[in-house]
């Protein structure tokens, strides 16, 4: 039953991050690169800071863990964190030239199996004595090649979409939609978000051990990471205020409650998914092969609500029966992805 409970709450997570594009659309007269930063306060800075205070218990505090001799760890976590800043950077990107359902089915699918396999690779480099390479059983990469395999059916979903439609549908649906470029800017997301899963497995053991309750351990390490993609980010935000000369977004002072407002909300939504995963996990101790797969089963959720809210947008509108036919099976892969790998270690 905890397993169940572990799932529906990544379920949730998952489906609060692929809402929170939705608010970010009714941000008035900003520029990118602004309303970018300010839900990036939020997202990276606020809502994991809060989050990661649930993990210290009475009587410590979070200067303690992070000055606590863990210098290596802190590094290497952080420095992940400012890798997967790119792929932040390259997120919007890819949504704005392929849609939110396409853009991250790409990015996310990419991110996904990159980022279950490639966090133990990484670990096993430094740690070669700690065995971290068990944790990619058979089940575990079944799983991976299963999620992919739904995320390579999506992606067939949009090419018969960019194949099917005229110019003009296709920027009626998505704005500036460009299917040749949108796929590269996708790809190279997915391999540095897959960054802040490896950020995640270094930080790993940021906690105060039995003093943090299982849900709660990823969250210092989560905080971690996000500060490190903070700075990336706003140092390309910042350089586009300059080179765009819109700094006067910040001194447009009658929009700043209602875009705030969106800004803070959008910022929570997307933290939601990291400390979901963490609350779930809590729940998911008792199988080693979703421990393993949990970064594989939210990105996959990922994909799959963004691919409703895709539906929601109508950037499949004007697609044929058959078209639509093949994203609900690449949906449908995905689902069963998640499951995959506790049936198979059984």
């Amino acid at each position: 039953m905890e397993i169940y409970i572990g799932l529906i709450i990544i379920a949730l997570g998952a489906f609060c991050q692929s809402s929170c594009y939705v608010p970010i659309n009714k941000v008035r007269q900003w520029s990118w690169e602004s309303y970018w930063l300010v839900q990036g306060v939020f997202a990276w800075i606020v809502f994991p800071l809060l989050g990661a205070l649930l993990s210290v218990p009475a009587g410590h505090s979070l200067t303690e863990l992070l000055t606590s001799g863990n210098a290596f760890s802190i590094l290497m976590t952080m420095l992940f964190g400012v890798l997967w800043g790119v792929g932040g950077l390259t997120f919007g990107l890819s949504m704005r030239y392929l849609g939110v359902a396409l853009g991250q089915s790409i990015a996310l699918g990419t991110c996904s199996g990159l980022g279950t396999v490639l966090g133990p690779v990484m670990l096993n480099v430094f740690y070669p004595e700690a065995g971290h390479l068990a944790k990619l059983t058979g089940a575990v990469i079944a799983g991976v090649a299963v999620m992919l395999a739904g995320i390579a059916v999506i992606g067939v979903a949009g090419n018969m979409k960019a194949a099917s439609l005229s110019d003009d549908e296709k920027r009626a649906a998505v704005k500036d939609f460009n299917f040749p470029r949108g796929i590269v800017i996708a790809l190279l997301c997915g391999l540095m978000s897959a960054c802040f899963a490896i950020g995640l497995e270094f930080g790993s053991g940021l906690h105060f051990g039995d003093a943090t309750p299982d849900m709660f351990k990823t969250l210092p390490a989560t905080l971690l990471v996000t500060v490190g993609g903070f700075v990336t980010n706003a140092v390309y935000c910042l350089w586009q205020n300059a080179a765009n000369r819109t700094w006067a977004d910040y001194r447009a002072t009658g929009v700043w409650a209602n875009n705030l407002t969106f800004c803070i909300l959008a910022g929570l939504l997307w933290y939601s998914q990291f400390f979901g995963l963490s609350l779930g996990k809590g729940f998911l101790t008792s199988s080693p092969a979703l421990m393993a797969f949990a970064w594989c089963i939210l990105m996959a959720l990922n994909v799959t609500f963004s691919n409703v809210w895709g539906i929601i947008l109508k950037e499949w509108k004007g697609c044929s029966p058959r078209t639509i036919g093949v994203l609900l099976a690449g949906i449908v892969i995905l689902i069963v992805s998640t499951f995959l790998p506790e049936v198979l270690s059984r």
